[in-house]
């Protein structure tokens, strides 16, 4: 008896990234994956056990791989110059992320930047997915926008943090989502060099005054 075909999921969720922000969340489904990934409904039935729960393994991946990368490039400049410069440096690096994404995962950086959560995960959300999320939103308060406000103003209450909210995910999402919703037919993304430098500017502008203190 012939042994079953192993299928790379990782590339059945990369083609679902793709028909996420190609043909629109709503057109993500089961057969439209199996007829772009050569992968039959019941092996995807079978290693997600739902639309609804590959949905959210499509996301939690992209995310996670994002909030990696926005530590990671903190990280950098942090460990390259010291004080609120470095921290200020740290806090463009971090806005910067989807523009790094957009280079290496260009699909990803498309779906987390131009696609509401909302529009594909529902609340038939498996719950251990619902549960992993909510650590990846934890992360990103803790790791990233409360690390940043500590850096910045030795400061973690929620006016500094706001700031920060507005720098690294507020700002990047207004300035990327353009070059972001436009791929080549490759599916590949080209952010102009003249956008990334208008959102550092933009960044460094609004950190270059201290958030007000909240009685």
């Amino acid at each position: 008896m012939p042994r079953p075909r192993v299928h790379n999921l990782d590339q059945v969720l990369d083609v679902a990234e793709r028909l996420a922000v190609d043909e629109g969340p709503e057109r993500l489904t089961v057969r439209k994956l199996s007829a772009e990934s050569g992968v039959p409904n019941g092996a995807i039935y079978h290693a997600f056990g739902s639309l609804s729960a590959l949905r959210g393994r499509m996301w939690l991946r992209a995310a996670t791989e994002f909030l990696d990368l926005q530590t990671e490039l903190i990280d950098e400049a942090l460990m390259s110059a010291s004080g609120f410069d470095g921290a200020v440096n740290a806090a463009v690096a971090a806005a910067d992320a989807a523009a790094v994404l957009a280079s290496r995962r260009p699909a990803a950086a498309r779906m987390l930047m131009t696609v509401r959560r909302e529009q594909l995960l529902g609340p038939e959300l498996p719950a251990e997915l619902a549960d992993a999320l909510l650590g990846l939103d934890r992360r990103l308060v803790s790791e990233v926008l409360r690390r940043l406000a500590m850096a910045l103003w030795d400061r973690r209450d929620g006016s500094s943090v706001e700031v920060v909210t507005t720098c690294v995910v507020d700002l990047p999402t207004a300035l990327l989502r353009r070059d972001l919703s436009q791929a080549t037919v490759d599916g590949t993304v080209r952010i102009g060099s003249d956008v990334r430098a208008r959102l550092s500017t933009a960044v460094r502008a609004i950190l270059d005054h201290e958030p007000p203190s909240r009685g």
